[in-house]
């Protein structure tokens, strides 16, 4: 039903945005590589995927086709939900991902929260013919500045984002907290997307 959507970025979290389109919100789920993408921009442009469940209608946004297009053929794969797609999504970018499924690089892919050895065979063995046609070699731009801000308050949304994205609060302070620093705050969250 939604192509895109695009209008003024009213609020923005490492799991989610709010872009305000003629005065409506419209509240989308995000990866990793879409917040780092967009998190300085004052008007944005997100390309739409729509799953409508029996409790919800959620709306996921992606900052390029070519992620949404990823989001999409993981959706394909028996096994794969949208949160395990977004997952897999904010662990890795659309290129390192594209290259490990043709490549058969199925630990790679395991390396991702949630995944297990079967499924990311699976999906390797699913979408090694697929990949090279549609997203091969096309990665997101990446943040280049870090967040600024004391090194607890980069924690603190760290681990946010990770509660945001289904995981229990100990267990993700447990895990940024041992985290170096001088990290981004999306570096934090990929690095405790990787330990928990």
């Amino acid at each position: 039903m939604y192509e895109y959507i695009s209008g003024r970025l009213s609020s923005i979290t490492p799991a989610n945005a709010v872009v305000d389109c003629c005065g409506v919100g419209y509240l989308l789920e995000i990866t990793l590589n879409t917040y780092s993408a967009i998190q300085e921009s004052s008007e944005v442009k997100l390309w739409v995927h729509e799953v409508i469940r029996e409790d919800a209608h959620l709306l996921y946004g992606f900052f390029s086709t070519q992620e949404r297009t990823m989001f999409r053929l993981l959706l394909g794969v028996n096994g794969v939900g949208a949160a395990t797609a977004r997952m897999m999504l904010s662990s890795l970018s659309v290129e390192e991902l594209t290259n490990a499924i043709a490549g058969g690089d199925a630990k790679t892919v395991q390396r991702v929260k949630g995944v297990g050895a079967k499924t990311a065979q699976r999906i390797v063995l699913e979408l090694q013919d697929k990949v090279g046609d549609t997203a091969m070699g096309v990665g997101l731009p990446q943040a280049s500045a870090a967040m600024a801000g004391a090194a607890s308050v980069k924690k603190e949304e760290a681990v946010s984002a990770l509660v945001m994205l289904g995981f229990p609060k100990t267990a993700a302070e447990k895990v940024v907290m041992a985290l170096d620093n001088s990290m981004t705050v999306e570096e934090m969250i990929k690095e405790g997307l990787r330990r928990i």
